[in-house]
């Protein structure tokens, strides 16, 4: 049988889009920080059903990809304001989605467009912060998981799309530590699958100039520190203590 050269060719853009990414990287799987160690995916980082973003005590980033090609990302940023140093912002920004490792190496990390979210605080110019979905395409040209020389511990580095370092991050969990890597809040108006943003494939301080829509802005939590009984205890013994004293002085 012979297959003509216009059958061919309409094969082949039919397989082109499948050919750039089918892969995924066992290396990959688990959940990696920066070093401060204080930004983790997961439900510490963000409560879907509450609709809460939980602030860490230290600026950092975490990535988390599983084995059947999911992912999900965590931020938490200062924002200097050289104009104004005593004005700076904070943001902190969680999404998760579908990655791919394409045929030349980078990496394609196409998020849940409805899942995303980002809080903004600007306390010189708003008085609460500002929560808005949030829904970035990410490309990273290329990637490498190796040993730590210093640490020993297994370590993730990811070049931007202009092959710029980000910070490297360190291996936290392996299984990763995530939410469902399903739609969170599926709408009637956008897909599960998760949309790219054209145009905005790097992350940049213009990007934040965009609030499509806003949404409950008491949604920043921190973390309460766990009660320490011993100590209320001895206080209480000296308090008791102390009491007595006085009663017998008095």
């Amino acid at each position: 049988m012979i297959v003509s050269l216009k059958s061919l060719l309409a094969l082949g853009a039919v397989l082109a889009p499948f050919t750039l990414a089918q892969t995924t990287d066992a290396q990959l799987t688990g959940t990696w920080t920066t070093k401060s160690r204080k930004v983790i995916t997961g439900p510490g980082f963000y409560d879907p059903v509450n609709e809460k973003m939980f602030e860490p005590p230290l600026t950092g980033f975490s990535y988390s990809f599983t084995d059947d090609g999911h992912y999900e990302e965590a931020y938490y940023r200062a924002i200097s304001n050289p104009s104004n140093p005593g004005c700076p912002q904070g943001i902190i920004q969680w999404q998760h989605g579908r990655y791919t490792k394409n045929t030349n190496g980078s990496l394609s990390l196409t998020p849940f467009g409805v899942d995303g979210r980002q809080l903004l605080s600007d306390p010189c110019n708003h008085d609460n912060s500002i929560y808005t979905r949030y829904n970035q395409f990410e490309l990273f040209k290329d990637y490498q998981v190796e040993q730590d020389a210093y640490s020993g511990a297994q370590r993730l580095n990811l070049y931007a799309f202009d092959g710029s370092p980000l910070n490297p991050m360190y291996l936290a969990f392996k299984p990763p530590q995530m939410l469902p890597t399903q739609t969170l809040n599926p709408t009637s108006t956008a897909s599960a699958a998760g949309t790219t943003s054209t145009g905005k494939t790097k992350r940049s301080q213009e990007d934040l100039g965009i609030f499509p829509e806003p949404m409950n802005k008491n949604v920043l939590t921190k973390r309460k520190e766990p009660v320490n009984t011993d100590k209320w205890w001895w206080i209480g013994v000296g308090m008791t203590a102390l009491g007595g004293v006085t009663y017998y002085c008095f």
